[in-house]
């Protein structure tokens, strides 16, 4: 038991130096260029908020991606997060490493190296219990899991959040909240990327003391966005609009 409790202190703490790095990095901000404004506005929703360049400095950020089991192509789109870090990089001044797609198995103690870590895929996932309460662990010591339903993954995801945070309840954020607003503005809240249902787009959040350490879109398919313009031959307006939505999921992941 000691040996367990010793090695989840030592996981919060390198989680929490992590975050600490890239936040107090990204909560120091210019006044002078707007960065985010730089590639002109996105019709009615992306629009820059202006008067702000978010500047990064120190380790480089990353975006890791979650490797699950129960079917799911957890693997799908390998492109989508160089393109969201390239976009990061063109956009701010936040150091980042676009070099390779970075995976983590979801009960994997390197987990904890990862502030930000991303889910998607279509179809079902299995979490175990040791896998579930590694999860919990890391987001409730400072990570953060953006999840973002690629079509078909709704009910799955929802029933194996409910072994992570049995507890909490998935909570659509409104369209007033940070997240939406942080560096481009979304009044409308999140963009529609690709049809499924032909549902409205909906974000969903879990918190933890006060923090969301989980943000879900759902019916929007932001990283279909992000993926390489020939995969999904999505016009460039839309993936403008997908990459600044998720440019805002980032900084509001680093910052909060």
């Amino acid at each position: 038991m000691l040996l367990f409790h010793t090695m989840i202190e030592r996981q919060r703490l390198s989680i929490q130096t992590i975050c600490g790095f890239l936040s107090v990095a990204l909560l120091f901000l210019l006044s002078g260029g707007n960065a985010a404004g730089q590639n002109g506005d996105v019709s009615a929703d992306g629009a820059s908020t202006g008067g702000t360049s978010v500047v990064q400095s120190g380790s480089k950020f990353v975006i890791a991606r979650v490797k699950y089991e129960g079917g799911g192509d957890w693997y799908n789109d390998p492109s989508s997060e160089l393109n969201m870090l390239r976009f990061l990089r063109q956009q701010t001044d936040i150091d980042v490493d676009v070099r390779t797609e970075q995976y983590v198995e979801v009960g994997s103690e390197k987990l904890f190296s990862y502030p930000f870590v991303f889910m998607t895929g279509h179809g079902s996932i299995s979490l175990t219990d040791r896998e579930a309460q590694n999860l919990r662990t890391y987001l409730e010591n400072g990570g953060f899991l953006y999840v973002d339903d690629d079509y078909g993954f709704d009910k799955a995801f929802r029933r194996e959040m409910k072994k992570v945070f049995p507890e909490k309840e998935l909570v659509e954020l409104p369209f007033s909240h940070g997240i939406y607003h942080v560096h481009y503005d979304f009044p409308n809240g999140l963009p529609k990327i690709h049809e499924h249902d032909k549902k409205p787009p909906q974000g969903f959040g879990i918190f933890h003391e006060g923090r969301l350490v989980v943000f879900y879109t759902y019916e929007s398919n932001l990283a279909d966005g992000w993926a390489d313009p020939d995969i999904h031959k999505d016009p460039e307006e839309v993936r403008q609009k997908a990459l600044r939505m998720g440019l805002n999921i980032i900084v509001w992941a680093l910052t909060q």
